[in-house]
């Protein structure tokens, strides 16, 4: 299947077009616009230094019902011993930063390029973007970032200087999204580790029926903010 040229306008071809590895389109800039449609459509970008934008709409797809999520007994008992505090959107550049930062096994640099973190930044102020942050004694030692749209959450990357803690925020993070009505959280690509959070793998089909409902709802518009563990507007 060919790769499509993005033209100047916001606009993306079928998914379902996309090649075998997922990859769909190419070029295009990172503006709010473009990503808030890409996003609505399952795309997502994923590029690296002295690469042009691409655009990718994997098939199959791992998704995570909030409401759904296993969370292991040891990971359960460190939630409840209160090691870790947590906040929503306090901190957001910085945990896109360490995100880009952290080192990955087997990978050298980071998708993360300057970019793609300014222009999430500008959807974190526009209220698209969110991060949880986790902190122990008063130090950033973890976090998790996405893109929320109606009812659904695209989980983008974490972090963690401390074990665990990426768990746990993510943990936290799932049983907000899920108090608030969400219903879908797409890891984006299958890996083993929200295989065990109990993430599932469905066809590209299937996750563009469920975020075609999911996204038809109302969002939480603005910064986000924990209350008792729930997800309100900040």
């Amino acid at each position: 299947m060919a790769v499509f040229a993005l033209p100047r306008a916001p606009i993306f071809p079928d998914p379902a077009l996309a090649d075998k590895d997922g990859l769909l389109a190419v070029g295009g800039d990172l503006s709010p616009q473009r990503l808030l449609a890409a996003y609505a459509l399952g795309i997502f970008p994923w590029y690296s230094d002295n690469s042009p934008i691409l655009w990718w709409s994997p098939d199959p797809r791992l998704v995570l019902e909030p409401s759904c999520i296993h969370v292991p007994r040891r990971l359960e008992r460190l939630l409840r011993q209160g090691r870790f505090t947590f906040s929503l959107d306090r901190v957001f550049a910085q945990v896109i930063t360490r995100c880009a930062q952290i080192p990955r096994h087997g990978k050298i640099g980071t998708w993360i390029v300057p970019e793609m973190l300014a222009a999430y930044c500008a959807l974190h102020d526009l209220g698209f973007a969110h991060s949880i942050e986790v902190w122990e004694d008063n130090e950033l030692v973890g976090g998790v970032y996405g893109v929320a749209l109606g009812q659904a959450f695209f989980g983008e990357s974490m972090f963690y200087e401390r074990s665990n803690a990426s768990k746990a925020g993510l943990v936290i993070l799932s049983r907000a999204l899920h108090g608030a009505g969400f219903t879908l959280f797409d890891c984006q690509q299958v890996t083993r580790h929200m295989l065990n959070f109990g993430a599932q793998i469905i066809s590209r089909t299937e996750f563009l029926t469920r975020l075609a409902r999911a996204v038809k709802h109302n969002g939480i518009p603005g910064k986000w903010r924990l209350a008792d563990g729930s997800l309100v507007d900040g």
